[in-house]
């Protein structure tokens, strides 16, 4: 696989990528239901309402950012896995407190029904509360794994400072989050626009490119480079979603369309307007994609994941 922007969705090159998309998705959803709580128990409500959350779909790219950037540098990329499980499981998290009515007030995900819908507000809450703390235990039992295998120094030092990026991420995700909703309805300037989304939306997909590059032992410069570069597709992320916001297929993303506008958010949309809202989102992509030279080929899947976000549709 070796495409450029033009060619971007054209033939075997698109193909090859949406295979192995979907070949990480499944490992991501193979690992994930080692972790589902099936048993016949009191809180077996609770489980439910994880599992439908958490097994629910989705695109798993925070995961799957962890899994091929740490292949920029090391093969063995398994040893990425319970990271990749517990952004996906943090990420699942903040979705259920975000459809919550005092948040973001959505009915449905994925084409389904949320998980307050299904399961109740107070279940709902807690199941949410659940995953962010299931997502430590899966890095906290690895770590320990580390530490009684007694694998190298290194290795524990990069396993222990990815899990420090990951409580710092978190954080900003809350922060970014609550800014979202707190200043609803209201005019705020571009930078605060760009801080709130660097933060909500940008803060975990940054947190994968970085922990993959942290537990693959990367040098400093590389992790810088590609820090920025996740900068880039996050806040691209976030303008695509403003975006499809405003014009995407209601029953392609499995949401409601508009509710933005309902809501009279600042949005890359309300703030911009809808074409230069797309420049913005062409000139990140493009910044991107050169941060992404000097790793050649073996960033053919990260460049087509940058063009997937750009061009996705859901």
């Amino acid at each position: 696989m070796n495409f450029s922007k033009e060619e971007y969705g054209k033939g075997e090159d698109k193909m090859e990528f949406k295979e192995e998309l979907k070949n990480y998705q499944t490992i991501i959803n193979q690992e994930l239901e080692k972790y589902v709580r099936k048993e016949d128990c009191y809180e077996k409500k609770v489980n439910d309402a994880m599992a439908y959350s958490l097994m629910a779909g989705g695109k798993r790219l925070r995961a799957i950012l962890v899994m091929d950037t740490y292949r920029l540098f090391k093969e063995d990329y398994e040893k990425s896995f319970p990271f990749a499980i517990a952004l996906e499981m943090i990420h699942n998290a903040s979705l259920i407190h975000d459809d919550l009515p005092e948040v973001d007030n959505d009915d449905f995900r994925h084409g389904k029904p949320t998980n307050h819908k299904e399961f109740g507000h107070a279940t709902a809450l807690l199941a949410g509360d659940e995953l962010l703390n299931y997502s430590y235990i899966a890095m906290s039992t690895e770590l320990l794994k580390t530490v009684k295998a007694e694998e190298s120094r290194e290795e524990l030092e990069n396993k222990i400072m990815a899990f420090d990026e990951f409580s710092h991420a978190v954080d900003r995700m809350i922060i970014g989050e609550y800014l979202d909703t707190e200043l609803e309805g209201q005019m705020i300037s571009l930078d605060l626009l760009k801080y709130i989304h660097k933060n909500k939306t940008g803060a975990l997909l940054k947190l994968g490119v970085k922990m993959g590059a942290i537990l693959a032992g990367a040098p400093k410069e590389d992790i810088e480079r590609l820090s920025s570069y996740a900068e880039k597709i996050g806040l691209a992320f976030q303008i695509k979603d403003d975006i499809l916001s405003e014009e995407g297929d209601e029953k392609e993303m499995g949401k409601p369309v508009g509710n933005d506008k309902e809501r009279n958010k600042c949005t890359y949309v309300s703030f911009y307007g809808l074409e230069k809202a797309k420049k913005e989102l062409d000139t990140l992509i493009e910044e991107a994609l050169k941060d992404l030279e000097p790793y050649g080929e073996k960033a053919n899947f990260l460049r087509g994941l940058t063009l997937y976000i750009q061009t996705r549709s859901k």
